[in-house]
This record gives structure tokens, C-alpha cells and sequence, in this order.
């Protein structure tokens, strides 16, 4: 009898941490889908078009770069404000140079604030959606395109937003395999 209990609470033991184990693979892809639903935390929305219409109210977009410790470019918006009806599509360019002598890859993560404008805040094509290799030397400008989804203004918290800020930051990622095989031809060719 007490090796029939024993065996239950093995049995017992390993499903609570099969099943924590689950639990905690889950938690990131469905905290992911939660936050781009919800806009919780600021996670924007994405659209392939504008919005179907445009409202004469506006709205105040701001602008915030900023980059990982060890991420060793610069990065800065073009603009840091601009102001848009509601609805309307808004273009806006930040600006990325790689000073080292060697190519660097980045990826951008970003958030909206205030938080209860994140869900109405609409990305149609933005140069976060992939990731950026910059050559020595190189400097680009990097746009992104989106609108303040009208609806924000029938929200129950949102319709007090009159200013949004868009923040990203960068950080460095591996090269991606193209890019580092022609990393190492390169260092070959100037160490020989």
C-alpha cells in the first residue's frame, strides 16, 4: 500500500511540473497576443492600409530614440514632433549610423505612451517590423508609417490622449548569415 502512494505522488509530482513547465512556454506567445490585442503595455497595432477616415481633431506624435548599452550606433528621430488629425497617415524618419570599422545588426523593440493609446495607435509599415544591418561608416534614415485609429476618441480613457509618444530602442543581434559570411570574406581579404 504505502508503494501504491508513493507511485501517486511521483505521478502527482511530475504532472505539476509537466504542467508548469507548459504553463511557463505558454505564457510569453499568449502575453505577446494579449498586449498586441489589447494594446496593454503599449504594444501598437499593424495595418497594410490608413484608417477609413479622418477626423478634425489632432493629436500630438512624439518621437524617442534611444539604444541598448552595448549597442554601438547612433539612432535619433528626424523630427521629434509632429502633429496629425486623427486618422491621418503619419510619415516619420529616425536616423541610424554605425561608426564602427565592422557591419552591426540591430533590432528595434518599441512601445507607445501613454499606455491607453497603444491599441489605437496603428503602424502601417515601420522599419521595426526587421531587422537593420549597417555597414562601417554607414548612416541611413529609416521610416515609419501609421495613424491614430479614430475610435480612440469614443475610448473611456483614451479620448483624453492629446499627446502620444512613439519610444524605440536598439539592440545589437547577431549578423544574419548572409551578412556574416561576407563579414568574413571581408576580414580575410584585409588580412591577407
Amino acid at each position: 500500500m504505502k508503494m501504491q502512494g508513493t507511485h501517486k505522488t511521483l505521478a502527482l509530482t511530475v504532472g505539476t511540473v509537466v504542467l508548469m513547465g507548459g504553463l511557463a512556454w505558454a505564457s510569453v506567445p499568449f502575453y505577446d497576443w494579449f498586449c498586441r490585442v489589447t494594446g496593454f503595455g503599449g504594444t501598437t497595432g499593424v495595418a497594410s492600409a490608413g484608417a477609413d477616415h479622418i477626423l478634425d481633431e489632432t493629436i500630438k506624435i512624439r518621437f524617442d530614440g534611444s539604444l541598448d548599452k552595448d549597442m554601438p550606433w547612433t539612432f535619433k528621430p528626424v523630427e521629434r514632433e509632429v502633429e496629425l488629425k486623427i486618422g491621418e497617415t503619419g510619415l516619420a524618419f529616425y536616423e541610424a549610423y554605425n561608426p564602427t570599422d565592422r557591419p552591426v545588426a540591430g533590432q528595434a523593440s518599441y512601445n507607445v505612451t501613454p499606455y491607453e493609446a497603444g491599441g489605437f495607435f496603428t503602424k502601417i509599415d515601420c522599419f521595426c517590423f526587421t531587422e537593420q544591418v549597417l555597414q562601417p561608416g554607414e548612416r541611413v534614415q529609416m521610416p515609419v508609417t501609421f495613424y491614430v485609429d479614430p475610435e480612440m476618441v469614443e475610448d473611456r480613457d483614451a479620448k483624453y490622449v492629446h499627446t502620444i509618444t512613439l519610444s524605440y530602442t536598439f539592440y545589437e543581434i547577431d549578423l544574419p548569415e548572409t551578412h556574416a559570411a561576407l563579414a568574413t570574406e571581408g576580414d580575410s581579404v584585409y588580412n591577407e
